[in-house]
């Protein structure tokens, strides 16, 4: 007899840059679209455009990456409904926000905002490999 799989608890993960247009944006998107089964992901910024960046939506969309709901949100509109077990933090600036016990992580990523489509080509890419390095370690702790 077979016994039925437990589903896994997916992690709870915050994406924080400066604007919430881009870098998190685009990882927020990568997590979902590679580790929907492990990660819950949102993504918020520290001072936020508002909208999300045109090229960012673009360089997704060329991957095959749907970003639909996307939208620009502080970190406290994000912590109103989401509270993160781990944050990623690409702002490069230190986060003046409590976030409880959540594991801090930085990761140190150029902000494309402003750049031509390349840039961000290439920005989405290096954000694509750490969020995939990331899925293999949380992927490991299951197994």
């Amino acid at each position: 007899m077979k016994l039925p799989q437990t589903p896994l608890r997916r992690k709870k993960i915050l994406f924080v840059c400066i604007g919430n247009s881009c870098r998190s944006q685009m990882a927020e998107a990568l997590a979902r679209y590679h580790a929907a089964e492990l990660i819950e992901a949102e993504s918020a910024g520290i001072s936020p455009l508002g909208v999300v960046s045109r090229e960012a939506l673009a360089v997704l969309q060329e991957m095959g990456i749907r970003a639909e709901g996307h939208y620009s949100k502080s970190i406290n509109d994000a912590l109103q409904f989401f509270a993160p077990e781990i944050v990623v933090n690409m702002s490069g600036r230190k986060l003046n926000v409590s976030f409880g016990t959540a594991e801090m992580l930085d990761w140190k990523v150029a902000d494309p905002y402003g750049s031509d489509l390349e840039t961000y080509r290439r920005i989405c890419g290096d954000i694509e490999s750490r969020v995939k390095k990331l899925v293999r370690e949380l992927d490991g702790q299951h197994k």
